[in-house]
């Protein structure tokens, strides 16, 4: 996303919004209905919205490596350079491996240069 302004939604993004939520609300735990809830949230420009979700996704899935990317890219966008270094380290830890996508990932320009996110990416390539 990188842009951290709120984007125009239109009627049927606002439609599939609200249909999301009301399948959240009978079933919380369901990672398919808050992996499409949360991309949607962050293509919006709702990234605090997005970063709920998961973490949420972080909290019924702690073992899968893209969630834990997705988590980073969520505290990246709300601008917590620090809580998203430690879920990419998760994310790298758990096996995350599409380091080429890591390096161009607009999401995660707030990290760009930071030596940190130079050691991380030097110690995966390995």
């Amino acid at each position: 996303m990188g842009s951290r302004e709120r984007k125009a939604i239109g009627r049927s993004e606002r439609v599939e919004m609200q249909f999301l939520e009301a399948v959240k609300g009978r079933c919380p735990d369901n990672g398919r209905v808050l992996e499409v809830l949360g991309e949607l949230y962050t293509r919006t420009g709702r990234y605090e919205d997005g970063l709920k979700v998961d973490l949420e996704l972080a909290r019924i899935n702690p073992r899968e490596s893209v969630v834990w990317y997705n988590l980073a890219c969520s505290y990246a966008l709300v601008g917590d350079k620090d809580a998203s270094l430690a879920a990419l380290g998760k994310a790298l830890e758990l096996g995350y491996h599409d380091l080429e996508w890591l390096r161009r990932d607009k999401d995660l320009e707030i990290l760009r240069g930071d030596s940190r996110f130079e050691a991380m990416l030097k110690k995966a390539r390995r």
